[in-house]
């Protein structure tokens, strides 16, 4: 029986080749890709808070989106500024979050509530829209609603549900001893007061998104 030799040149061909299809195919595809390194945060960052190298990372966004961005070039322009406003993990940076402290925005204010346990859904992160519910206590003169607030279907014998909506910014690592847990929110100066001058028991019910 005739066995046929194996040509080593031929094999080193055939790999060089198999190389250099692999070489050409990711050069092709680094061309044709449009997206560009900027900036993002790599964990929240308060407002006021001064940026550090380990608050940034680097992703690639389209070069066509029309969002403002900082190149990953310009690290080095960013690291050290403050914060104007709270800064969510994962945000893109841009020119206009930094500087001077901006928040809360005008005509908002933000307010702490304290909520019992069942008060508020799980999971619940900065960015959520919600709307707070207070129920006031009892008692005469335990707050009503004003403002923007939203009043309940009370005929005015005694306190009516408040109700607003808000954005949350913040919420609690931990509950304390008692087992209520802090959340902060964003909602209008007007119903920031309200909310916050109504004594009794407040919870959080999670809106739709578009809603």
């Amino acid at each position: 029986m005739l066995r046929r030799r194996v040509s080593v040149p031929r094999v080193l061909l055939g790999v060089l080749l198999i190389v250099g299809c692999a070489l050409a195919g990711a050069a092709v595809a680094n061309r044709i890709d449009t997206r560009l390194p900027v900036l993002a945060t790599a964990r929240p960052v308060a407002a006021g808070q001064t940026i550090t190298d380990a608050d940034l990372t680097v992703v690639r966004v389209a070069a066509e989106a029309q969002v403002a961005t900082v190149p990953a070039a310009q690290r080095g322009t960013v690291v050290g500024r403050t914060a104007a406003m709270p800064l969510q993990a994962g945000v893109l940076v841009s020119a206009q979050q930094l500087g001077d402290v901006a928040w809360p925005p005008a005509g908002q204010s933000v307010i702490a509530v304290g909520l019992k346990p069942g008060r508020a859904p799980a999971g619940l992160t900065a960015g959520t829209q919600v709307t707070v519910i207070v129920i006031p206590s009892t008692a005469p003169g335990g707050g009503g609603a004003a403002g923007g607030a939203t009043g309940g279907s009370g005929t005015g014998s005694g306190p009516q549900v408040v109700r607003a909506d808000a954005t949350v910014v913040s919420v609690s690592e931990a509950a304390d001893q008692s087992g209520v847990s802090v959340v902060s929110l964003l909602l209008s100066a007007a119903d920031a007061v309200t909310v916050a001058s109504t004594s009794g028991e407040a919870a959080l019910v999670q809106r739709g998104v578009g809603r």
